[in-house]
């Protein structure tokens, strides 16, 4: 017997590079009244390090929870660019549906494509916000059309064609459903109550045995690894004993130890927690993602979705040039080694080797931005190393040697389609 709870809702956003997603979020922290009247609120909170803020895009996914109407919204921000497609993945598996949001004036742009495309496909409910309708050049109508093209070509539904549509300026912090109405609301009520009453509330029967799918992973200096996930049924209290059970089949006994949910951008501590929440855990230091914790009694863990696998690879090298240590302060290859062993217990799409020297490692990730954003925070956190060109990595697949592709679609006016055959030659395009 199902349960479901009708005081949750669960909802990742989707959206192109600087379409407001950040800001959207913002407005719906400040409106639910999870701030303080006179709490100091930095700008994009959900864009927590500074590349993020800088480069204006999501690198990992985030938490977050609003109250409205005595229902907790938990919203998951999800990377929009495919080389974080392993982040994706993961975080789609505890939500029940999607907030797709759209630039009134540009339109659904690629990155959206990507995250869209895995949401439909496992069949989450769609909710259209049209976002900057108060642009001059907002161009909604026309907008609406291209996202019902980009539903149809990505294979949805009857169900998920006949999605909500919201219009709304998440700068300015209202919504509202339809053009006429404009001038009529001031707030973003019109996207709560359609989040509540389209969305379905999330599935499972408290009473049931516990089974908790981690989704994500977060480290905390104090307390180590924290685990995050959905519970999918039963309840999980503190001290409680458990077992995980792990991807190659083998269980483990654990105790939990916090348990924490979502309340703004901040962890709250609880003593128990019920199916369809999401929840944050400790308690185990080598607990992966992919992983099922569940009932001593009963362990039954949940099939995981596959990773996105590595396609590019490059060395990272201690500095030995004649300009070692000017830059930075961690130098060594233990510095080094302990960093990049830290990085790969949260950033799953990324592997590191060692090898055979003890000064050099080889690092593959999902492509040239998911490695270069690694490098470029190691580096403002002091660390100091070289690096050597990327390599795609290669692989046997029926005696055949065989590199990753990509199928690339580039929309162009007819004058610069000489220039991208160009840049598209030099790549082997």
């Amino acid at each position: 017997m199902t349960n479901k709870r009708n005081d949750i809702r669960n909802i990742a956003i989707i959206a192109h590079v600087d379409h407001g997603k950040t800001t959207l979020v913002d407005a719906m922290l400040k409106q639910s009244g999870i701030f303080r009247a006179n709490e100091k609120v930095v700008e994009r909170v959900m864009d927590s390090n500074d590349l993020e803020r800088e480069k204006g895009i999501t690198i990992m996914s985030k938490n977050t929870a609003v109250l409205y109407n005595g229902v907790r919204i938990n919203i998951v921000d999800t990377p929009g660019h495919a080389d974080f497609g392993g982040e994706v993945e993961r975080i789609l598996k505890m939500v029940d549906g999607v907030l797709l949001l759209v630039d009134a004036f540009e339109g659904p742009m690629p990155q959206t494509r990507f995250v869209l495309r895995k949401a439909l496909n496992l069949n989450l409910k769609p909710i259209v916000v049209i976002n900057k309708v108060d642009r001059k050049e907002a161009r909604s109508p026309e907008v609406i059309d291209e996202i019902i093209d980009l539903f149809i070509e990505l294979g949805a539904n009857d169900e998920q064609l006949d999605f909500p549509v919201i219009y709304s300026s998440a700068r300015d912090g209202y919504a509202f459903l339809s053009l006429d109405d404009e001038n009529k609301t001031k707030d973003l009520s019109p996207l709560f109550d359609t989040i509540l009453s389209y969305l379905p509330a999330p599935p499972g029967d408290k009473d049931g045995s516990l089974q908790l799918l981690i989704s994500s992973l977060d480290y905390d200096d104090y307390v180590g690894r924290i685990a995050i996930g959905r519970v999918e049924r039963g309840t999980i209290s503190k001290g409680q004993r458990a077992v995980v059970c792990r991807k190659d089949g083998t269980i483990e006994q654990i105790k939990i130890g916090n348990v924490h949910i979502f309340n703004g951008l901040k962890r709250m501590e609880v003593e128990k927690v019920s199916a369809g929440e999401i929840v944050c855990i400790t308690g185990s230091q080598d607990i992966t993602i992919g992983e099922t914790i569940c009932d001593v009694d009963n362990p039954e863990p949940l099939p995981f979705v596959d990773l996105d696998e590595p396609t590019i690879s490059m060395y990272f090298v201690v500095n030995n040039s004649p300009f070692a240590g000017r830059e930075g302060i961690y130098v060594t290859s233990r510095h080094l080694r302990n960093r990049l062993f830290k990085e790969i217990e949260t950033n799953l799409s990324l592997r590191v080797e060692e090898t055979d020297s003890p000064d050099s490692f080889k690092v593959s990730g999902r492509g040239e931005l998911h490695l270069s954003i690694l490098i470029e925070t190691m580096r403002r956190e002091g660390y100091e190393f070289q690096v050597s060109k990327p390599e795609v990595i290669t692989k046997v697949i029926d005696d055949k040697l065989c590199e990753p592709i990509e199928f690339l679609t580039v929309d162009v006016p007819e004058d610069y389609m000489g220039s991208v055959m160009e840049k598209l030659g030099a790549r082997k395009g």
